[in-house]
């Protein structure tokens, strides 16, 4: 693959900026995609760059057709991703659950706003349920949460090795404002940091009669017997569960000593990482748990740290009324320690309030 970046350089950009540059160093061939902010600027600065690299972009008429259209590129070998938010995010679920019924590679980018509905094109955090287990189906995705532009350009470009090695719907769910803030990061091409990018390949007109010179593909999404459904989704679990211990990613500080643990992810765990330091200059042990991916979720990792710390109590802290909460509950499961919340749907949190909240329950 041809390099795009040259040596690695510092850049000063947005998050939706750094989302193409990313799918860009990555080799993505072409973007589907139809506007909604925040992620409109994905779009946006794609169709800048794609024409100067040979890149391809499409404009369907809907969030269906954008999430359709992936899904037909890259049966056909293409590496192809789409990007959305809110209201869309919604409507994709459809070629999502495809995407996840079918095995196909697809790599999304989620820039979450709030709802419900419209609600409101600038942030939040409520579209973990709706990434993680959205669509009819089990929720056999990879959901990675990113808390600056560079994790952002880092996911990115995993993101696509992921989707494309392990065949599962993969996503980069970001937020409004990783959307449209400034920052800096590091741009880079992957080979330059010794990755090497998984190539894409058709998944149709393989070569080779079947039965003969291979098995068939079996991209399938639709099945007449149940028992048929049964053993097809029994088998993408059983595989899903096997490499799991593989994709789960996550970031603890603190735990060993820690009297009440603060759990967050994506950009508030920025600010839970500043008040779990004040809090200890302050004298209060705060530990830190932050789980990158949300689907799979680091549970056992997080039963880890409960068990070898002095916690006696959680804080869950989150730009929505529970989606974190919920998963963490059902992660862990049959854990007796105190769970706590501070739920701030639609608004942006900072240390300031995590600080007060955990004063309040100690």
């Amino acid at each position: 693959m041809d390099k795009i970046i040259g040596e690695p350089k510092k850049a000063f950009m947005t998050g939706n900026e750094t989302v193409a540059w990313a799918c860009l160093a990555a080799g993505a061939d072409i973007m589907f995609g139809y506007p909604i902010t925040p992620q409109n600027e994905v779009m946006h600065y794609w169709t800048r760059l794609a024409p100067k690299y040979n890149r391809g972009f499409l404009q369907t008429e809907d969030e269906l057709s954008a999430g359709f259209t992936t899904c037909g590129a890259v049966q056909v070998g293409k590496k192809a991703f789409t990007a959305t938010a809110g209201p869309g995010n919604v409507l994709m679920q459809e070629p999502f659950g495809m995407a996840e019924a079918m095995r196909l590679p697809l790599l999304t980018v989620i820039q979450q706003r709030g709802g419900p509905s419209s609600g409101t094109v600038v942030y939040s955090q409520q579209e973990v349920t709706l990434t993680t287990y959205g669509g009819n189906g089990e929720g056999h995705r990879i959901v990675y949460s990113t808390a600056t532009h560079q994790e952002i350009y880092d996911y990115v470009i995993k993101g696509f090795n992921i989707a494309w090695k392990y065949r599962f719907p993969t996503f980069i769910l970001g937020d409004g404002y990783q959307a449209k803030m400034r920052e800096p990061l590091e741009m880079y091409d992957p080979q330059d940091k010794g990755i090497e990018m998984v190539k894409p390949y058709s998944l149709i007109g393989v070569p080779g009669q079947i039965g003969v010179d291979r098995e068939p593909q079996h991209l399938c999404n639709i099945y007449s017997l149940e028992e048929e459904l049964y053993d097809v989704v029994m088998e993408v679990a059983a595989e899903y569960e096997t490499i799991t211990p593989e994709l789960v990613e996550f970031d603890s500080k603190y735990c060993e000593d820690a009297e009440v643990i603060i759990v967050s992810h994506g950009v508030v765990s920025r600010a839970a990482d500043d008040a779990v330091k004040i809090l200890r200059n302050q004298g209060i042990k705060a530990g830190y748990f932050r789980p990158i991916t949300l689907r799979p979720f680091p549970q056992q990792q997080l039963r880890e740290c409960i068990a070898k710390s002095d916690a006696k109590q959680l804080l869950v802290a989150e730009s929505a009324y529970g989606q974190l909460e919920r998963l963490i509950k059902q992660e862990i499961y049959g854990e007796t320690i105190k769970i706590n919340n501070l739920f701030m749907p639609g608004v942006g949190i900072i240390d300031f309030d995590i600080i007060n909240k955990v004063k309040s329950i100690i």
